[in-house]
């Protein structure tokens, strides 16, 4: 019993320094997705891939964040 209350005792720190790459590849996702949309030739295939790409990783970020708060 003593182990589970360490054990939740030492969770206390939510930040992973992982955390941050996901952060940056979230704005180059952004980007990517920005450029996509504005380029003269239209591939759809890239344009839905980034975004959906993009959808994973922001609801990845939004789990990220709400395991801050707690």
């Amino acid at each position: 019993m003593f182990w589970a209350a360490e054990a939740a005792s030492s969770t206390a720190v939510k930040f992973d320094p992982f955390d941050a790459f996901i952060i940056v590849f979230t704005l180059i996702l952004v980007l990517a997705v920005m450029r996509t949309i504005s380029a003269k030739q239209k591939n759809l295939f890239a344009i839905g891939f980034s975004i959906v790409s993009l959808i994973v990783f922001l609801v990845m970020d939004f789990v990220m964040v709400k395991g801050w708060i707690g």
